[in-house]
């Protein structure tokens, strides 16, 4: 794998705490307001900054262009953890290329609404957001290799913006009953990326099933 490879690795690795932690309350302006002692308090902050900055879940999802499979850890934040974060890592399987590939996914994701149902059920309508896909692998570019005319492809093939649409059902897993996670979420994503969208424009004879795509994933709430 080149160096620029691991470049692209790190800068993702680097952004996604600052998306995790960018609107989360400061410690002591929340400890504060629980009325504690300042002992207390400084107790409580250092728990409070540390559930910031582990992962909140982890998940895993096929398909979304994110490789047959793929398992990552996410982050809540926002008044009702509306907003989430996630990163993945992906796997496509050889099938007819030289190689198996890996995959790796920035994603950041958003969920209006929540609606608690059947005691400990809750559904979420609508979630949405974006993500960003990358092949790591040497046969994909960033920068059209010189081996083309200049401007004869005129994208990268190595990374892909996605946007997605979907619904979730959560069930909370009763406090008496827990072990690794104390909840489960599953979910559904339609997405396209990009390039699909650019070619569903430009090329009239595509259906639906040529520039969107179906994903399934399950999300264990650690924290």
């Amino acid at each position: 794998m080149r160096l620029w490879s691991f470049r692209y690795i790190f800068m993702m690795l680097c952004i996604c705490p600052f998306f995790a932690i960018a609107q989360v309350e400061p410690a002591d302006t929340a400890i504060r307001k629980t009325g504690l002692k300042r002992s207390e308090r400084r107790y409580e902050a250092r728990i409070h900054r540390y559930r910031n900055s582990v992962p909140s879940y982890s998940k895993i999802q096929m398909y979304g262009d994110m490789g047959l499979i793929s398992a990552g850890v996410g982050w809540n934040y926002g008044k009702r953890d509306q907003w989430e974060t996630d990163i993945f890592l992906g796997l496509i399987p050889k099938y007819n290329s030289e190689n198996a590939k890996a995959t790796m996914t920035l994603k950041q994701n958003f969920m209006p609404w929540n609606i608690p149902f059947r005691g400990n059920f809750s559904f979420e309508p609508l979630s949405c957001g974006l993500y960003l896909n990358t092949v790591l692998d040497n046969n994909f570019w960033t920068h059209e290799p010189s081996r083309y005319p200049h401007g004869y492809y005129g994208f990268s093939t190595r990374i892909r913006i996605h946007i997605f649409l979907g619904e979730r059902i959560t069930y909370e897993i009763p406090h008496e009953k827990r072990f690794f996670a104390k909840a489960i979420t599953l979910y559904y994503e339609i997405s396209s990326c990009d390039l699909y969208i650019i070619s569903a424009f430009t090329n009239r004879y595509l259906k639906p099933r040529d520039y969107l795509k179906l994903s399934f994933g399950l999300k264990f709430q650690i924290l």
